[in-house]
């Protein structure tokens, strides 16, 4: 809702709000120079500026009008609209004799031993695909020129086909793009939106430059009208947007180059889980995301995880990302009996509308509706105590499942929280066990609204030693986007043996990109201490087809070897090794609010209420304890029920926890129950 009162110059900055649009919740982090306040509201999918002003006018009240501050902003704008093909109807110009590529793709199939698996269909219709006259060599040389009467043909087919953006895309125009700037004057000049390969990927690989230039077509007219009407909201206040890389964008870079924001929210997890746990004294962290319909996990070995090989709704986006896997379970996935009379637990969430059955409009039975049920979530202190949950409903919910499996509710409600917790599990085993990491000598770094209520039972299956849920669980992407720097990614291609490119000829290829990525950030305000430039390379064996990122150093080719083993668990010196990409990461570094820290003491757990809370098919006498009422220092064992405003932990028994001098509960695997159990028999 807008305030009556406005006031059109507001004062000089002196707030940064940083704000999450989640698919059930919308977070918000408040810095004001002295400290945080959080906040939050349920989302508005139909329109996200909706819950985002909501929930300004919550933190700042009368003082929305005049109050001067910027917004960091993590969104689902760019993905929702590419997952639920709501974007632009879009043309693609390319090389003619290639209008197929986008079709064709990289033949790869999803399910290996599955002959009727559908591929997801391109985002551009075939109809729509023009090829127009002209051709570049792979060293960049000009084989066919494209002529001034080329460009007028495909702008008047274009004009006729009713498309209203588009994606050019040419071949080898990462060595030449001479023939893509004449066509995306032309385009841009007669008022079209349109997306250039080599300004969004002047990489190889035509398929996935074609597919990562048309995604953008595709979703950055639906990004720029979103971010147009949130500006309008805010009344000319500054807006920055997250991106996939850990990294804040401007406005404009966000509406020219939207399919950067495709990980917005889940990168700003990763941003403010790191930050938590450098604080807390943890560099090797699995960090765990669990929100209302989907878990987030990334494997941080003293640094945070870059890939460029992703993909968002069955589209591969070949852009630097952080290294996010991601699985459908969440507080608001659905429980159903499938046709073989099994339980299954998502992909499909109830989301913010209706929700879980607790919430009170919902009638399908979700995770948040088994934890509720097992006595494990506080349904008068649910959401800081603004939303109360319906026991009635959930109940009904649960009932008709038990009926389909002729069991009871309790077994149905902690069937719905292992099978959550066994899809978990295999996410944070794709991160680390499948990629050459221990998991047990990692800390899990649990936050997200559900994130602390499975958090320990999932570390005692991995045997994750220690579980961290920071203070600000419930809003930690929201935090994150306050946390993080202002990042540009440039990149070339190479495609060259590692024999026959020396350092030195490397350190030379990197120069353009780095006077580039300097450059930019000067433009936004940077000085050059105020700036890191990193350097990466892409190295292969000869004959693969894939890469590893490795920091540009002399002895890069032996880094490669040592990484391959580490990866795939052989590595072959002899074999020829080629530099593929060099990449130029650019990052100005923002100042940021320092966590809350109070020197912990020694003390006794407050008095705490006692509740009957199910725990392997048990009910156990629980504490409950709101989290306002524990002091930095205090400490026990579970079973303990950690109530706060944005998020829920659940303690189970054995566990023993502290909370820590910056407000995290510390808890280690103590000896639980289970492991008594197997001692006496």
């Amino acid at each position: 809702m807008k305030p009556e009162t406005r006031n059109p110059k507001p004062s000089p900055i002196t707030l940064r709000v940083g704000t999450d649009t989640g698919g059930t919740f919308t977070d918000f982090v408040l810095h004001d120079g002295a400290g945080l306040r959080v906040g939050k509201v349920p989302s508005t999918p139909d329109d996200p500026s909706q819950a985002i002003l909501t929930g300004l006018n919550e933190l700042l009240g009368a003082d929305f009008a005049t109050a001067a501050f910027e917004l960091l902003h993590g969104t689902t704008v760019a993905t929702n609209a590419l997952l639920e093909r709501r974007g632009a109807r879009i043309a693609l110009v390319t090389t003619a004799g290639f209008e197929d590529v986008i079709f064709i793709g990289r033949q790869t199939r999803r399910e290996l031993y599955n002959l009727f698996v559908d591929a997801p269909a391109p985002l551009v219709e075939r109809e729509l695909v023009f090829g127009v006259a002209e051709r570049m060599l792979a060293d960049g040389a000009v084989h066919k020129t494209l002529t001034p009467g080329g460009v007028k043909k495909v702008l008047q087919d274009v004009r006729e086909s009713g498309a209203t953006a588009v994606a050019i895309c040419l071949l080898h125009s990462y060595r030449n793009p001479a023939h893509e700037m004449k066509l995306a004057k032309a385009f841009r000049k007669a008022g079209f939106e349109v997306s250039v390969s080599h300004e969004i990927l002047p990489e190889y690989r035509e398929f996935e430059r074609t597919a990562t230039t048309t995604a953008n077509a595709f979703v950055a007219p639906v990004m720029a009208k979103y971010l147009a009407r949130l500006g309008g909201a805010l009344e000319g206040r500054p807006v920055r947007v997250m991106q996939s890389n850990g990294g804040t964008i401007s406005t404009e870079t966000a509406r020219r180059e939207a399919v950067r924001t495709m990980l917005s929210g889940p990168a700003a997890g990763v941003v403010g889980a790191r930050a938590v746990a450098q604080a807390a004294g943890f560099s090797r962290v699995i960090t765990f995301d669990m929100g209302g319909t989907s878990t987030d996990v990334a494997l941080l070995d003293d640094r945070i995880p870059v890939t460029a090989e992703s993909e968002a709704g069955g589209v591969p986006i070949r852009l630097p990302i952080i290294d996010i896997h991601t699985v459908g379970a969440g507080g608001g996935s659905i429980a159903y009996v499938d046709a073989g009379g099994a339980l299954r637990v998502g992909p499909r969430s109830a989301g913010a509308h209706p929700g879980p059955a607790c919430y009170g409009r919902g009638d399908e039975f979700t995770v948040t509706d088994a934890n509720f049920l097992l006595g494990r979530i506080d349904g008068e202190r649910f959401f800081g105590g603004k939303m109360k949950l319906d026991f009635d409903r959930a109940k009904r919910a649960a009932d008709r499942l038990a009926a389909k499996l002729h069991l009871s509710v309790n077994d149905v409600a902690e069937g719905v929280i292992r099978i959550a917790n066994a899809n978990m599990e295999r996410a944070v085993r794709f991160v680390s066990v499948q990629r050459g990491f221990d998991p047990r000598d990692f800390a899990l770094v649990a936050f997200g609204g559900a994130g602390g209520l499975h958090a320990c039972e999932l570390a005692a299956a991995l045997g994750i030693p220690t579980v961290i849920v920071p203070r600000f669980a419930g809003v930690l992407s929201a935090l994150g986007t306050l946390l993080a720097d202002v990042r540009k990614d440039y990149s070339q291609s190479v495609l060259l043996p590692a024999s026959d490119i020396g350092f030195a000829e490397l350190e030379t290829r990197f120069e353009p990109l780095v006077t580039a990525a300097r450059d930019e950030l000067r433009r936004e305000g940077f000085a050059d201490g105020g700036m890191v430039i990193e350097r990466l390379i892409d190295v292969r064996y000869a004959g693969q087809s894939y890469e590893i990122s490795l920091p540009l150093t002399p002895n890069f080719v032996h880094a490669f070897h040592v990484r391959h083993e580490q990866r795939y668990g052989y590595a072959d010196p002899k074999r020829a090794v080629e530099v593929v990409t060099a990449r130029v990461t650019g990052t100005g570094l923002t100042v940021k609010p320092g966590m809350p820290f109070s020197e912990p003491k020694a003390a006794d757990l407050p008095t705490m209420a006692l509740r009957k809370t199910m725990f392997n098919r048990q009910r156990k006498p629980t504490g409950v304890c709101p989290y306002e009422n524990l002091e930095p220092g205090m400490g026990g064992v579970g079973p303990i029920i950690v109530t706060g405003g944005e998020a829920t932990t659940v303690i189970p028994p054995g566990f023993v926890f502290t909370l820590d001098g910056f407000g995290n509960l510390v808890i280690g695997a103590g000896r639980t129950e289970l492991e008594e159990d197997e001692t006496l028999s």
